[in-house]
């Protein structure tokens, strides 16, 4: 009996992003549904942050997937389509931010993250070979020093 349940709520779980995107939504221009749908991956759902709006149930996700499908039956570009929902929501609608100067923290910090800790790392591996290389003996001149000194100090 639980091996039923599992499995019936593993297929509820899986069919949920086929249900994001409601039949009465989808237009019956299968070139313009398929535009539609292409754009709708790349936007990111305001209210589920990591799906994007085809992906996402909220109702907020399923407003824009309509205001974008209002956008291409008008007649806008993709292009168009896209920034009219940028506009209006932020460039934090886009799943894919793009590479400017407000968004470099964002794409170039995990590299800067990753040299950092890479150089942090092979310091403390030279650090730890030089602890565990022992120095080298002394030569016969440091040796006659060694022990005029310790004379000195016995003395």
């Amino acid at each position: 009996m639980s091996r039923i349940l599992a499995s019936l709520a593993l297929l509820a779980a899986l069919a949920l992003p086929a249900l994001a995107v409601e039949p009465n939504e989808r237009l019956a221009d299968p070139v313009l549904e398929g535009r539609a749908r292409t754009l709708s991956k790349g936007l990111r759902c305001m209210v589920c942050q990591n799906e994007s709006i085809d992906e996402s149930g909220a109702d907020l996700a399923r407003d824009v997937r309509v205001k974008l499908r209002e956008r291409l039956t008008a007649g806008d570009t993709d292009e168009a389509a896209v920034r009219f929902i940028v506009d209006r929501y932020g460039k934090f609608v886009l799943l894919n931010p793009p590479i400017e100067p407000a968004t470099y923290v964002l794409w170039f910090s995990p590299v800067v993250i990753l040299g950092v800790a890479t150089g942090g790392i092979l310091a403390a591996i030279r650090r730890r070979k030089a602890a565990a290389t022992p120095p080298p003996p002394l030569d016969a001149a440091e040796q006659a020093r060694l022990a005029a000194l310790m004379q000195e100090s016995d003395s």
